[in-house]
């Protein structure tokens, strides 16, 4: 009797111990997220964005702040070009990362027969990079917002399209602040991100 609880314990050992090999391999071949502030925004910014996307994703670091190129910087010179900017952050992404900018800037992009649109936000979907900007955001909670709006546009990294859930964070701004009225990733969007590693309650 003893011999079998032993062969049980070795067995379960195994059976445990393969598990965490395959989840430590999975772990090390999993994407590093890299947060590239741009030299305008506040380092309580940055950390405030960092500490709550560790909560989502563990491999997360933040680069130091760089200066906006200068063919960013849109024709009359009033804001900087989003498409731009996540175009310039890709070339400077290496394989096995993905990167996100912040900035307090204004930033835009073309939407339909808008040449210069302002947005809070942009990212590839997917790609290897994307952009939240605060110029936009308003409110007491306005750290809480630009974290949603980070968080948004990393899912748009991912894969994720936006998602016709008014509660959902993926949820499409279609130019307005309805930020207040986003809790967290619907189960669709959700389970798409924990298969690309995320770990969500």
């Amino acid at each position: 009797m003893i011999k079998h609880n032993k062969y049980i314990f070795l067995l379960l050992f195994l059976i445990s111990g393969n598990s965490y090999e395959h989840d430590k391999k999975s772990y090390s071949k999993a994407i590093t997220i890299a947060i590239q502030p741009f030299n305008d925004i506040p380092k309580s910014d940055i950390n405030f964005v960092a500490e709550n996307l560790k909560k989502m994703y563990s491999k997360v670091i933040i680069k130091d702040p760089i200066g906006f190129p200068k063919f960013t910087l849109n024709k009359s010179k009033t804001r900087y070009r989003a498409d731009s900017l996540i175009k310039y952050l890709s070339n400077q992404t290496k394989d096995g990362y993905l990167t996100i900018g912040l900035t307090t800037k204004d930033i835009s992009t073309t939407k339909g027969d808008f040449p210069d649109w302002g947005i809070m936000g942009l990212g590839y979907c997917p790609g290897k990079s994307c952009i939240a900007s605060s110029f936009r955001i308003k409110g007491k909670n306005k750290l809480e917002k630009l974290f949603k709006v980070s968080i948004h546009e990393l899912g748009h990294t991912q894969g994720l399209p936006h998602c016709p859930i008014k509660t959902c964070l993926m949820r499409d701004a279609d130019g307005k602040d309805n930020l207040n009225e986003e809790k967290e990733f619907c189960p669709k969007c959700k389970n798409q991100l924990i298969k690309k590693g995320w770990v969500l309650k």
